[in-house]
């Protein structure tokens, strides 16, 4: 029992300041590097988490964040308990706050994938450990730190780059959006009215430093661009009855090659699952310019530096 751990939640981009997301990044490159020609399953050279344990409440399908999580904390030498909520008395009508109080008498941190931000942070309220979002219906903060990670592998460090978001601005926008305000880029938003983020979100961050542009076109946003962005057009949150009433919206936000010559030499990132011909063509997404699958990879190290630095033993990551 680890009730005297740090008590450093890993919720939002927006709780961070600039200096903790460069150290996350940092940290995260590095520990990839570290792990050059190991095998998939071998701990890292400091395993610096053994005897800890990480509890995972998957609420959300999850294919990315679930193999991450288990592998990132599996190499770090800690130990790792998936838990899905139809199995637990959570799902049963336990409250959240007695889950938190039990999981914290029994794991050392939680990550916790779910719907509504709220069920997040009422748990984070509760829990005597760290929690980490490992998705809402609101944000996606641990999908964008191995998106930036991604992005300065390819691209270099993010002073005068511009970022474009295309079509739906859900929950990996969001984040976008406030990464945007501790980091040096220019973020490009073309959305549907009906699919943006609010404005009241954009003037928040903006008045942090953001620097983000709303264009009225997807071609206005990737213009000189060195990422073109974007995620599926109907999410895990959103209502099945508007699919096709989404699709049509969202179709002039779609991401072909006609779109990428607009920018300048960009990569095309998604944190998939991705739909082939729907919000981007397979052209795109199977050409040389996606950087989608090293996206995927890097969420494991993304995921080490989120748990090192909530866990508070990342000095020397």
């Amino acid at each position: 029992m680890s009730l005297t751990a740090p008590k450093t939640h890993f919720l939002d981009i927006a709780d961070l300041e600039g200096d903790d997301l460069r150290h996350l990044l940092d940290a995260a490159h590095a520990r990839k590097s570290a792990r050059a020609g190991k095998p998939k399953g071998a701990l890292d050279d400091d395993a610096p988490l053994a005897g800890y344990a990480l509890a995972m409440i998957f609420e959300k399908p999850s294919t990315r964040t679930r193999l991450s999580f288990n592998m990132g904390m599996r190499q770090l030498g800690g130990e790792t308990v998936i838990l899905n909520h139809t199995d637990m008395q959570l799902g049963r009508g336990e409250s959240i706050a007695d889950t938190a109080q039990v999981l914290s008498r029994f794991a050392d941190i939680i990550m916790l994938r779910t719907g509504p931000h709220n069920t997040l942070t009422e748990l984070a309220l509760d829990a005597q450990i760290p929690v980490i979002n490992g998705l809402t219906a609101y944000s996606h903060p641990c999908q964008i730190v191995a998106d930036l990670m991604t992005f300065e592998e390819h691209k270099g460090r993010f002073a005068g780059q511009r970022l474009a978001w295309l079509g739906d601005g859900n929950n990996v926008a969001m984040s976008f959006v406030h990464a945007a305000a501790l980091l040096d880029f220019e973020l490009a938003l073309a959305s549907p009215e009906a699919f943006s983020i609010s404005a009241a979100e954009i003037d928040k961050a903006r008045a942090k430093g953001a620097k983000i542009t709303l264009c009225d076109t997807a071609q206005e946003a990737a213009d000189g661009a060195a990422s073109l962005i974007t995620d599926c057009w109907v999410s895990m949150s959103d209502d099945p009855a508007e699919t096709q009433s989404r699709v049509e919206a969202l179709a002039p936000y779609q991401v072909t090659q006609d779109l990428m010559a607009r920018g300048d030499d960009p990569i095309f990132m998604h944190c998939l699952p991705a739909h082939r011909d729907s919000e981007v063509t397979a052209e795109v997404i199977d050409g040389p310019r996606s950087v989608v699958f090293d996206e995927a990879e890097n969420r494991a190290h993304a995921q080490k530096a989120i748990l090192l630095h909530c866990l508070g033993l990342d000095k020397t990551a």
